[in-house]
């Protein structure tokens, strides 16, 4: 059996993550704040507390090696943070651009001369995962590859597998037409792959892929082909829930359900009453004086909570304010009778008096003007950049806007996209 010791991770995080823009516009999608921490974390955390000891960044590009080494370094912060009780080493993609999600793989494998199993996940997932279940499945299996699926109603959005009875898959579509397949098993961008997979990489074959089509992305070029030359590919069902946090929308639509988990608790901790999905972080005397402020606010009714809440360290919150199946992250300010629902808030943001905030992401370190007579409202799925400034008596609806903007106020924005 493989020891999950030994069992290197490497996550792919190419691009410019052009869906979930502007959030990404100066930062790597993986650090991209949800659930009051980077992205990528809740997935590494995970994989470390079941004994994963190192992880590659198979970084593309200045923004994503800048943001994820500035972060993480070589992993001694994330080891302590978390009292893993062993430490994990994080190391990173050399200054060569691969050409796809596969090429990175097949990068990492050559310069850090990788020779053993090795598990491959994406910077935007969250999921529920028992390595060794997977790794057993694998190696009792005899596979090459094992892709981690997940049961999906819109096929079009997915590379989509079709299984054999021994879960062998006979056929691989990359987001097929609903009448291509009858299928409903996405895969999940998890892969457990064996060591002969270097040798294949590093092939005639794939090599003149990579030349002919410029490419090596893994749902695109290297599943197909390996299924199509009868390579023993399987699938493994993921019996736990898989997040997709590729754009806005499934941002919001995945931190709703994340928070409202009845073991939410898994990834938040304990909430502040067992019978509740509120919670309020702090790790110093400070934060628990602060913690213990807001929850008697909560407890005489001048924060309302409905449904679930995370709130993070050193927040601010005003009185007669309605937070409603939200995340607010460190040290925001809601000021009073504002009310923030299915919406993040993410750290260092003010939102201003009487604002009301529905369905929309506001960045970092943004402020959010607003009075009772003049009340700002963003909606629509609209996402605030970084360090941008909205004036009061604003209405914004489905609308994008880039860091560093200023919204003058009363303006009035639908469903357009403002970079400058």
């Amino acid at each position: 059996m493989v020891d999950v010791s030994d069992l290197r991770v490497i996550i792919p995080v190419g691009g410019e993550a052009k869906r979930l823009k502007p959030l990404t516009a100066e930062v790597s999608k993986a650090l991209v704040r949800f659930l009051n921490k980077p992205l990528v974390e809740h997935a590494m955390a995970k994989l470390a507390s079941q004994g994963v000891r190192e992880f590659i960044f198979g970084v593309k590009g200045y923004i994503n090696y800048k943001s994820l080494y500035d972060y993480f370094q070589d992993g001694a912060g994330f080891s302590a943070r978390y009292r893993l009780g062993h430490r994990v080493r994080i190391f990173y993609q050399p200054n060569i651009d691969d050409l796809g999600s596969a090429d990175s793989v097949r990068l990492n494998m050559e310069f850090y001369n990788i020779d053993d199993y090795l598990m491959v996940i994406q910077g935007d997932n969250i999921f529920d995962i028992d390595i060794r279940r997977i790794l057993s499945f694998h190696v009792e299996s005899g596979a090459l590859m094992t892709i981690g699926l997940t049961k999906v109603t819109d096929v079009e959005r997915y590379g989509i597998a079709e299984l054999n009875d021994d879960s062998r898959i006979c056929r691989f579509i990359e987001k097929p037409k609903r009448y291509e397949t009858q299928s409903r098993l996405a895969n999940t961008g998890i892969y457990i792959l064996s060591p002969e997979m270097r040798k294949i990489l590093s092939g005639d074959k794939v090599m003149r892929v990579l030349k002919e089509r410029q490419r090596l992305d893994f749902g695109m070029d290297l599943i197909p082909m390996l299924v199509d030359d009868g390579y023993p590919v399987y699938g493994y069902i993921l019996p736990g829930e898989w997040y997709d946090v590729g754009t806005p929308e499934t941002y919001l639509d995945s931190m709703i359900k994340l928070i409202n988990r009845d073991d939410a608790s898994d990834y938040l901790g304990e909430p502040i009453e067992p019978s509740v999905k509120i919670w309020i972080q702090a790790h110093d005397v400070e934060e628990r004086r602060n913690r213990e402020n807001l929850l008697k606010k909560i407890r005489d009714g001048s924060i309302r909570i409905e449904g679930a809440a995370l709130i993070g360290r050193h927040c601010q919150i005003g009185e007669n304010v309605v937070i409603k199946d939200s995340c607010i992250d460190n040290f925001s300010i809601i000021l009073d009778e504002a009310v923030v629902e299915r919406s993040a808030i993410l750290d260092r943001t003010i939102v201003g008096e009487a604002a009301e905030i529905r369905d929309a992401i506001i960045s970092r370190h943004v402020k959010i003007s607003s009075s009772r007579n003049n009340p700002t409202r963003v909606d629509g799925v609209s996402v605030i950049g970084d360090d941008s400034t909205i004036g009061e008596g604003c209405i914004i609806s489905g609308t994008k806007i880039y860091p560093h903007i200023v919204i003058p106020s009363f303006s009035m924005l639908r469903n357009i996209t403002i970079t400058s």
